[in-house]
């Protein structure tokens, strides 16, 4: 197995609105974008569990034309509550690096 983070390009988290957290899983070879997308590794399910999410609240888009897989998802907390520790979102990719993805 492979980890995510040597598959993509790039792996970046940000805001998508005050309540919302989007994620771009990036690449710049298209036999890694398909080995990903195919694996299925980046499901509702898997990303709940990493997010401590329900999985019906997450949304996951494959765009082929830009070799990106997109997740959003909910906020735990509003963008600029006092309980905000990444204001930007900016920092929330990490569980996505190591996530294994099969040969």
């Amino acid at each position: 197995m492979t980890k995510l983070q040597d598959l993509a390009d790039v792996i970046r988290s940000s805001n998508a609105g005050a309540s919302m957290r989007t994620f771009d899983v990036m690449f710049d070879d298209p036999t890694h974008f398909e080995r990903v997308r195919k694996s299925g590794v980046l499901d509702q399910k898997t990303i709940g569990s990493l997010y401590g999410l329900e999985p019906e609240v997450i949304d996951v888009y494959a765009y082929e034309p830009a070799l990106t897989i997109k997740i959003t998802m909910p906020r735990s907390v509003m963008a600029g509550n006092p309980d905000d520790t990444d204001i930007d979102g900016k920092q929330q990719h990490a569980p996505l690096l190591t996530i294994e993805v099969p040969d």
